[in-house]
């Protein structure tokens, strides 16, 4: 029976935390820092529960069960079918990798060319073309991805990182500044929210497939073992990312002095231009473009894997070509439209992924009352969609409504729909085992 050696669980945690490390998560704890002054680490550690911590439990609930197809099936069949389709949509072709291609364009070329050809359609076209070709030549052959990833873009990207925390602690920039008003009432609540708004739980329910069939890749066969891999991958990728939070929260609390900064890249050319000078810009460059790629290398794969399963008539290499280039094509059409579109179907289907993952953690209970699956998601997605509609469509009209829902205004008024979901599915399937005569309960 084939086993992992230390060193191959390391490589795959490297894998999966690449996999996850994209440009917005550079950006998201570098600003928080920043806003969060001297309540750093308060609203770090809030940040942390929910960027780490609830993208590696979706990994340890996909794992658990087995597959995200039977996670799903749990609720119900038209379930298993729509809600995986929507979730491959918008973190891959229709958001997350085209948003990938377009930022490390932004970060990693357009500094570096004069300003009136940057702006030009035809750069980020030839850009576009150049970074997923890159892309797609490496998810052509995902039985590499720990070669390349773990053994290869990991080390280099956590490498750059280090080097620029070791500098700022030679030369530091200054103190913690005041803490911003959105972080004075609660900075643990707020810097939870925070990275309850990097969405990486959804990923977290894609790349289950792509870390397992990486492990089945080298040789592991046995169901327990691999859901046992995949959990340790888990558990090391998250306790990189929280690392890697903490440095850059770190940096962001001590650009103070640095100016003022709207957002988080911001934030990180002024620490790189105060650390590095103007090569502090080319190293930001590459270190954006480099997560950039990871992401979408991961994305992509994860996406090829799961259209060619249901969709088998074209192959996993033409799903790949496909992906690629629809992806290369949307990043052309610009931000806007693409965020118009994508963001509110973001908006409605993530807390019921934040709720699957917490119900697939406690399977194991779960089996016995399974029509709590249905009923969970049934009153998380209504609400999720009313306020998705309400959003998008009725700008606010709904707000007297739903902002009697506790926790509205701070985007997790989800909570309460998910508890009576549960509340209702746990009394229904009591009701029924009551009413259950003794020999037929026996009997099945």
């Amino acid at each position: 029976m084939k086993r992992f050696s230390q060193k191959e669980l390391i490589f795959i945690s490297f894998m999966l935390f690449s996999m996850f490390f994209g440009a917005g998560n550079l950006i998201f704890p570098a600003f928080l820092g920043r806003s969060a002054g001297e309540d750093i680490w308060l609203a770090l550690s809030g940040f942390i529960i929910s960027a780490v911590g609830l993208p590696i439990l979706g990994v340890m609930a996909v794992a658990k069960i087995g597959n995200f197809s039977t996670l799903t099936n749990r609720v119900h069949p038209l379930f298993a079918l729509i809600f995986p389709f929507l979730i491959y949509i918008s973190i891959g072709p229709g958001l997350a990798i085209p948003r990938a291609g377009t930022i490390a364009y932004e970060m990693g070329m357009k500094p570096f060319v004069p300003q009136i050809t940057a702006e030009q359609p035809f750069m980020l076209l030839l850009y576009t073309i150049v970074f997923f070709s890159i892309v797609l030549w490496f998810s052509l052959s995902p039985s590499k991805l720990v070669d390349r990833f773990g053994k290869l873009l990991t080390p280099i990207l956590l490498c750059m990182i280090v080097i620029i925390f070791v500098k700022s602690l030679l030369t530091p920039m200054g103190s913690f500044g005041e803490t911003a008003e959105a972080y004075q009432d609660s900075p643990l609540l707020k810097g939870f929210l925070d990275g309850y708004l990097t969405m990486d739980a959804l990923a977290s329910l894609v790349f289950g497939i792509v870390v397992a069939n990486t492990i089945r890749s080298k040789g592991v066969e046995d169901p327990k073992r691999i859901s046992k891999y995949m959990m340790i991958a888990g558990l090391g990728a998250g306790t990189l990312l929280a690392v890697i939070y903490s440095i850059l929260g770190y940096l962001g609390a001590s650009s103070a002095v640095l100016g003022q900064a709207d957002n988080g890249a911001q934030v990180l050319t002024a620490v790189m231009s105060q650390l590095f000078g103007q090569g502090g810009t080319v190293m930001l460059g590459a270190l954006f473009t480099l997560a950039c790629l990871c992401v979408s290398i991961g994305l992509v794969i994860s996406c090829s894997q799961y259209f060619s399963g249901i969709l088998p008539f074209l192959s996993y290499k033409k799903w790949a070509v496909i992906l690629a280039v629809l992806s290369a094509f949307v990043a052309n059409m610009g931000l806007t439209q693409i965020l118009a579109v994508s963001v509110p179907i973001l908006g409605a289907i993530y807390p019921m992924a934040v709720v699957l993952i917490i119900l697939g953690l406690f399977d194991h209970y779960m089996k016995k009352v399974q029509i709590v699956y249905f009923t969970t998601i049934l009153l998380t997605g209504l609400y999720s969609l009313a306020e998705t509609i309400n959003v998008t469509f009725l700008s606010g009209s709904l707000d007297m409504i739903l902002g009697k829902f506790p926790l509205y205004a701070e985007g997790v008024g989800w909570l309460v729909p998910a508890l009576l979901g549960a509340a209702a599915g746990m009394l229904y399937s009591k009701m029924k085992k009551n009413k259950t005569p003794a020999g037929q309960e026996k009997a099945a």
